[in-house]
């Protein structure tokens, strides 16, 4: 088993800062119409293992589909760091390349559909 560790990111401009817990089980990327635009590869943490920590305000949410994925972006540098999970709302899916100094590598990624969800 990984041991837990703490990671900061923030967006672009850095007008959003946080940090999340996380032992890095694995990545996963999504065929979802949001995630292949964005070019998303995640990390998913629980909502109580992730901390914004300045500039909830600079934040904006976008919506679509079933309306209950909540995809967030810096109002001010348009940078994707995180989102809150439709199938899981107790979870957010986290731009690892948001991270501060993280290398994705050698970390197993999984193909997640979400092209098909209803």
């Amino acid at each position: 088993m990984s041991k837990v560790k703490t990671f900061s990111g923030s967006c672009h401009c850095g007008a959003v800062q946080f940090e999340i817990d996380t032992d890095l089980p694995e990545l996963t990327t999504c065929d979802c119409s949001i995630c292949t635009r964005k070019n998303a590869l995640m990390v998913k943490v629980h909502e109580t293992s992730m901390r914004v920590l300045s500039g909830m305000e600079s934040l904006t949410t976008y919506q679509f589909h079933t309306n209950t994925a909540q995809h967030y972006f810096c109002s001010i540098c348009g940078i994707y760091p995180f989102h809150r999970k439709r199938v899981t709302p107790d979870y957010f899916g986290v731009n690892v390349f948001c991270l501060d100094n993280f290398d994705p590598t050698g970390i197993p990624v999984r193909a997640t559909v979400g092209v098909g969800m209803k």
